[in-house]
This record gives structure tokens, C-alpha cells and sequence, in this order.
């Protein structure tokens, strides 16, 4: 049978490692990014070496599209405080937050907008944003609320707080919120 794509699965270590520098990932960030060991970046690099397999074609798509990478980079946060909306293991958005100031800066890592924190909108106000996060909580008039407040050791509502100890999960769906402060 005769192959229908041309895939080149050889990279020299050379480019491995130029392509590592690039991006600016150690060892250990590379390897995490690639989903395997240290040694085995260590391996990949080691003078003369030829890695093959998935791991070269991967490196050779992203050397060819750069662009990738620019679009998958989560950059710096932008605030104080960071809330990651995910579906299962997926990243949909990021959302970095200014309480002080109530700016929001969104960034969404989906195309489909039923999996974005704000759908379809292009600019989002700190109005909006404190809609999302009482939408990930149980509803402020819920009966007998001082009792589930009591049994997640929060004093009074607010979204922030309740979002940290159940991360926003909800019943029947698998969107949830990790902050990072």
C-alpha cells in the first residue's frame, strides 16, 4: 500500500533543541509539553541523536507553523487574579481580572462559543464577568443558603469564595473554574 502523505517523523537534535530555545522552554517545560520524561528530552538532544516518531512529527507541524504556537501561548498573566474556565481537561478561556480597577481581559482558547465563558462577545464589561461567576454558584435567593454557606465554611455570599472551594462546578456539566492569585 502506498503511503497518501508525505510525514517527515526524523528531526536531528539540533532543531530539537533550537526549536526548545525558541520557545523559550527549559528541559523540564519542554518535556512537559510534549507529555513525556526529562530524560527523555535529555535523549532527544543528545549530540547526533535522530528522534523519530510522533514526537518529530509534532516538532516538524509546529517548526512549519509557528502560528500554533503564538495561538496555544497562554502569555503572562495580565492581573492579579486569573480564573481558568475549562471543560473536562480543555482550556475554553482565560479570564484575568482587576477588581480594583474592574477591567477584564479574556481570552478564549475555543472557537465554539457554547464552550466560552462569554459566548459570542467580543468585549466584556466587569458587569458581565460578575454574572458568569454567580452563574457558577447556587443562586443568591437558594433556601436555607446560610445552611450550604455554613457547610463550605464561607461567612456570607460571594461568588469568588464559592468558586474556590467547589470550582464552580455545576450539577450534569463538566465546565469548572481554577483561580489563580
Amino acid at each position: 500500500m502506498k503511503n497518501k502523505y508525505y510525514v517527515n517523523n526524523e528531526i536531528p537534535a539540533d532543531e530539537v533543541i533550537t526549536f526548545r530555545k525558541r520557545y523559550g522552554m527549559t528541559q523540564a517545560e519542554f518535556a512537559e509539553f510534549m507529555g513525556c520524561s526529562k530524560p527523555t528530552v535529555e535523549r532527544m538532544e543528545s549530540k547526533g541523536k535522530i528522534t523519530g516518531g510522533s514526537a518529530a512529527v509534532l516538532i516538524n507541524m509546529l517548526m512549519q507553523h509557528p502560528e500554533y504556537m503564538e495561538e496555544i501561548c497562554i502569555g503572562p498573566k495580565q492581573s492579579a487574579m486569573r480564573l481558568w474556565y475549562m471543560h473536562k481537561s480543555r482550556l475554553c478561556t482565560l479570564i484575568d481580572v482587576d477588581e480594583n480597577n474592574q477591567s477584564v481581559i479574556v481570552r478564549n482558547f475555543v472557537d465554539n462559543i457554547m464552550f466560552r465563558a462569554f459566548g459570542a462577545a467580543k468585549e466584556v464589561t466587569y458587569q458581565m464577568y460578575e454574572e458568569f461567576l454567580e452563574s457558577r454558584c447556587f443562586p443568591k435567593s437558594r433556601d436555607k443558603m446560610k445552611l450550604v454557606l455554613g457547610e463550605l465554611d464561607i461567612p456570607f455570599y460571594d461568588p469568588i469564595m464559592i468558586i474556590e472551594k467547589t470550582e464552580g462546578r455545576m450539577a450534569e456539566d463538566d465546565f469548572w473554574i481554577r483561580i489563580e492569585r
